[in-house]
């Protein structure tokens, strides 16, 4: 049973109809009360912006027929806007803050085709839509022989799908950002005249459910950020610091040691990346698990690791460093190496049985090992495994030890103002990254 009905009366032409609209809204609203007879669902109503003084006589309209359902009516709101993207995020946000995701939607047939792209774009697979016709035109006639013509339509031509997309992205790029300036972190241990690199923080982005605002910059299907808004934080970073968001690759983390030699045939999924590209830029998320970064100024080669602590105990900075070294003939001695925000050992435990592992790596990587779930140090295991690889200790940044004031390496899970946290958000957590590329 549907959580929220969307009644969609979108069209310049079918507002333009008093008689009709209300003809038409009675008719669909006395069906929604009769069938939600007990569980009354939220009722957002999507209507097209006219000039002010006829909105308001419409909205007006809108209202008296309203007023007459009694179980309804609390949980019904107008939205009048100018585009379908900023009516159907607007009610997002609504259906947000009341944790809703199950959405049937009443619309004309011939709406249904785009519609679907507006929902694929907007929405993740966290929602469930239901679609259901509008029989009437916006004058009251009966078209249910054109709406079954019509509700075979599945695809759109390409290029009113291109529109589309250009409606959203419009759309979004008009959104203030959130909880402040965009920030982004630079190390000074990579050469800022060859690379271009930083490691981002959560504000100045357009995401808005709490765990993932604002700058969230990762999408998947048990999240409700759809992939438009992070492409338009990914967009904002990438006007900020000055690379180009169409050459973005970020690692496809699957908590391993894998890398992707880039122009090498890409694996499904990878915890590294390393290139000698220029004008490419790669990333490593992290949310807890450490983005690290690796620059060597001589060959002009550099790559990205997400560090979870699976990662870490697999090898997989050594496994970048590895990969350098053999593509590209670097040195390890040349090779710079910053550990980026992650959860410290004051807030990060695993179970005793992963806790050995780190343990015998180095017992100063685990504190209270006695208890069940003691605390783990991921980025001293990291700095181990690195110096043991070759890489050189001053070469390695990891400001949580070498520098008191916290400029860089921030415990994720302890700055909920600055950063994403799994630890701290649960489930539903936002992602920062960390990026570097090759200037021209």
């Amino acid at each position: 049973m549907a959580e929220a009905v969307l009644i969609d009366l979108w069209s310049p032409q079918m507002n333009s109809q008093n008689n009709s609209i209300q003809k038409l809204l009675c008719s669909t609203l006395e069906t929604i009360e009769k069938q939600y007879s007990v569980h009354a669902p939220f009722v957002y109503i999507m209507c097209y912006q006219t000039p002010r003084g006829k909105r308001m006589n419409k909205q007006d309209s809108l209202l008296k027929v309203i007023s007459g359902f009694q179980s309804l009516k609390k949980g019904i709101e107008v939205v009048h806007v100018t585009s379908t993207a900023a009516a159907l995020y607007a009610i997002k946000q609504k259906l947000d803050e009341k944790d809703l995701s199950i959405i049937k939607i009443i619309l004309p047939a011939q709406r249904k085709a785009s519609m679907k792209v507006f929902i694929d774009h907007l929405f993740t697979p966290v929602y469930q839509f239901e679609f259901e016709d509008l029989w009437l035109d916006c004058e009251g006639n009966n078209l249910q022989q054109i709406a079954e013509a019509q509700s075979a339509i599945h695809t759109l031509p390409a290029q009113e799908m291109e529109l589309i997309e250009s409606e959203i992205q419009a759309y979004l790029e008009s959104l203030p950002g959130l909880k402040g300036e965009l920030t982004i972190l630079k190390s000074s241990f990579i050469p800022d005249n060859v690379f271009l690199h930083g490691f981002t923080t959560r504000t100045g982005g357009i995401s808005y459910i709490p765990t993932l605002s604002s700058f969230n910059l990762f999408s998947s299907s048990k999240r409700r950020d759809p992939k438009a808004v992070v492409k338009e934080n990914l967009r904002r970073l990438a006007n900020a610091a000055g690379f180009d968001p169409e050459t973005f690759h970020s690692v496809k983390v699957n908590h391993a040691s894998d890398v992707w030699i880039m122009g090498k045939p890409q694996p499904e999924s990878y915890d590294g990346i390393v290139t000698n590209q220029k004008g490419v830029t790669i990333a490593a998320p992290g949310a807890d698990c450490i983005p690290v970064l690796f620059a060597d100024p001589v060959k002009k080669a550099c790559g990205a690791a997400h560090s979870g602590w699976q990662g870490t105990l697999l090898g997989v900075a050594m496994a970048i460093v590895n990969a350098m070294i053999k593509e590209y003939g670097c040195s390890v001695k040349d090779i710079l190496v910053v550990l980026g925000p992650s959860v410290g050992p004051c807030c990060f435990k695993l179970p005793q049985e992963s806790a050995k592992k780190f343990y015998s790596l180095d017992p100063e990587c685990v504190r209270h090992f006695e208890s069940s779930t003691p605390y783990i140090d991921i980025r001293r295991a990291t700095r181990i495994l690195l110096e043991t690889g070759g890489i050189l200790p001053q070469n390695i940044q990891d400001d949580s030890v070498t520098d008191h004031n916290q400029n860089l390496t921030f415990c994720t899970a302890c700055h909920p103002d600055k950063f994403y946290s799994h630890v701290r958000d649960g489930t539903n957590f936002g992602t920062q990254i960390g990026f570097i590329s090759i200037r021209d």
